[in-house]
């Protein structure tokens, strides 16, 4: 198989590209333009594997990569992420949609059997029920992070409906792991913690989370290739067990037996959802075993050399 990642220097791009070239039966391409992406997120020398640094919103970098390769098939995860980043650079996010116009086109003219997009928790906007499920999505957010993700799964569907260009979507929920960058809710905990920093919180902290292990994301996501009931289908990608971001600082303070102190900065004006609980059962079929627990998933990462001492680099 010829697979291509984009976002492919990203957290959970890098993470699926090193298990999907590990696997022997496929050669994976990933594309990154290290805007946020880190070449040390690339496998390391394991399987199968390229990386060609290129903006995926240019029609001329992605057209010359995906019709010289004809990938069999392609998980389009580049995309400007982080709820301060894409609210401090909204039109950066907007430029998103260029990029998934272009995946999309190139993937119906080359052949591509599937896309994979990522898609967000951010298309339920503020939520209405629970646990989200994702035949329930109220289109209720505005900020543009979500509109984006929300306009995506549609070309998508369009897609499939008038060319036949078969897809599957992925909306991820609060994932973490090793390759996480650190202005991210964990890293950042943790970075704090093991520093002896003021842990900070953006208002009472109550607001809550579900919070996925990357292991299950990836493994999730890869036994969907090979998974009919997949196709053409949206799909959950997180664990379902809510925690409020005050005990998320707790934990984490108590798992790195830090000194640091919980300080609570003013609520974000907008973006910060009060909830967030995904219904999971699809996933959960997918992997047929239960999901990694949070305190399981942080004594991983503080068991990970490399990780922890990234977060110490200045």
């Amino acid at each position: 198989m010829k697979i291509l990642i984009t976002g492919g220097a990203g957290h959970i791009g890098g993470s699926l590209g090193a298990a999907l070239a590990r696997r022997g039966d496929c050669h994976v391409t990933l594309v990154d333009n290290l805007s946020t992406g880190l070449q040390s997120n690339l496998p390391k020398n394991e399987g199968h594997w390229s990386f060609i640094k290129a903006d995926v919103n240019s029609f001329e970098d992605m057209g010359a990569i995906m019709t010289t390769h004809g990938f069999d098939y392609v998980f389009h995860y580049a995309a400007v992420v982080g709820v301060k980043r894409t609210q401090e650079n909204p039109v950066s996010v907007l430029r998103d949609l260029q990029g998934i116009r272009i995946v999309l086109d190139l993937c119906k003219n080359t052949g591509v059997k599937r896309v994979f997009f990522s898609s967000s928790s951010e298309v339920y906007g503020e939520p209405v029920g629970f646990p989200q499920h994702e035949d329930t999505t109220p289109l209720n957010s505005r900020l543009p992070y979500a509109v984006v993700k929300n306009v995506g799964e549609s070309f998508c569907r369009s897609y499939y409906q008038e060319y036949g260009l078969p897809y599957t979507i992925f909306r991820f929920f609060n994932t973490y792991g090793p390759l996480q960058s650190t202005d991210f809710v964990i890293s950042k905990f943790i970075r704090a913690a093991l520093k002896g920093d003021d842990v900070t919180i953006y208002g009472d902290g109550s607001q809550t989370r579900t919070f996925c292990h990357i292991d299950d994301n990836v493994a999730a996501t890869i036994t969907c290739l090979s998974d009919d009931e997949t196709v053409n289908n949206t799909l959950n990608i997180g664990h379902d067990t809510e925690v409020s971001i005050l005990d998320l600082a707790r934990l984490v303070i108590r798992k790195t037996g830090s000194r640091s102190k919980i300080v609570h900065l003013p609520p974000l004006k907008a973006g910060d959802m009060t909830r967030r609980q995904p219904s999971n059962a699809k996933m959960l079929n997918l992997l047929g075993r239960p999901l990694i627990d949070l305190e399981t998933g942080l004594e991983m990462l503080l068991r990970d050399e490399a990780f922890c001492k990234r977060l110490s680099d200045p």
